[in-house]
């Protein structure tokens, strides 16, 4: 094995491993020709390391179409930024449940307040003074 194929090798390696050090970790040939530090026509020669390239570059994409694309800054923070709009909209759904709930238990709240007041048939009481008048007659 020739210097040229070594890197290509080596290019290969490191592009399919996600550890790219002069492209952007894109799984194209343009990458892997430059990544190695070789001309196109070079790179050309060597049907054996395209083949595998070929091969390799398949059976990735079958398993994550995302894995062509490169892993930039950008587009990690994008991603970031979609999961965080799914949870928004998550706990928005969970916010307009938990205040339907509160309508419902403050309307029920209110009809049983009226119904006691209504008929006479119960007190509503503070608490706060009936404490209040407990803990006078203790002392």
């Amino acid at each position: 094995m020739n210097t040229s194929e070594a890197a290509l090798r080596a290019a290969m390696k490191r592009l399919l491993e996600g550890a790219p050090i002069s492209t952007d970790g894109a799984l194209t040939k343009n990458n892997l020709y430059r990544e190695a530090c070789v001309s196109r026509a070079t790179m050309n020669r060597y049907t054996d390391v395209i083949n595998e390239w070929n091969t390799s570059v398949a059976a990735l994409l079958t398993e994550s179409p995302e894995a062509k694309k490169p892993q930039t800054e950008e587009s990690r923070l994008r991603k970031e930024l979609r999961q965080s709009h799914r949870e928004v909209t998550n706990l928005k759904g969970q916010l307009n449940a938990a205040a339907t709930i509160i309508a419902a238990l403050s309307e029920d709240n209110r009809y049983v307040r009226e119904k006691l007041l209504g008929t006479g048939e119960g007190v509503l009481i503070d608490l706060s003074e009936e404490r209040m008048r407990r803990d006078q007659g203790r002392d």
